[in-house]
């Protein structure tokens, strides 16, 4: 059923490992809507999400949560809202490899945080540019004034993905118990 009380948003830029990040952690088969990917000057990844990615997991305490994903072509952007609708918070990914991640973290945090505060950053690709630094993800959280948790991980890594879930659920109970 794809009705939860709790619910998550996988967010960001196109390859940064949406789909694979809900793959990972998916105890159903994932509903994805991928297609051949046209845009080839944003990403050269053979498929993109064009419309809902759908996942579920179940967390030690028995809570479900649905792990909905996003188009991360900013021309669905019309997708963002209904999809945020209602969740309990947001994780935005962004791929180290893109020639300015930073510019992609700053457009996607700045569109995904009138949807929710509740937000955990994840980049992704590290393994891909070692030589680009990551200090330069806490330098732009200092810089902007944000306390979102940071993580580099592997979206394809199933502990990876799930740490990110349970940091949003985490602040959750923080915040309102």
């Amino acid at each position: 059923m794809i009705l939860h009380k709790l619910k998550i948003v996988f967010a960001g830029s196109i390859g940064s490992g949406k789909t694979e990040a809900i793959k990972s952690l998916s105890e159903i088969p994932v509903l994805a809507t991928e297609v051949l990917n046209t845009d080839n000057i944003s990403h050269q990844k053979m498929e993109t999400t064009v419309g809902i990615d759908y996942g579920e997991v179940t967390l030690d305490d028995g809570s479900k949560i649905g792990l909905y994903g996003t188009p991360g072509q900013d021309r669905f952007n019309f997708m963002w809202n209904l999809i945020c609708k209602g969740a309990i918070g947001i994780v935005v990914l962004v791929d180290h490899s893109l020639k300015n991640p930073i510019e992609e973290l700053t457009h996607y945090v700045d569109i995904f945080k009138n949807f929710s505060e509740n937000i955990t950053i994840g980049i992704t690709h590290i393994d891909q540019d070692p030589k680009k630094t990551t200090h330069q993800y806490r330098q732009w959280l200092l810089d902007n004034h944000y306390q979102f948790p940071l993580f580099f991980i592997d979206a394809r890594q199933h502990d990876d993905v799930l740490m990110l879930i349970e940091v949003l659920v985490t602040s959750l109970e923080v915040k309102y118990l």
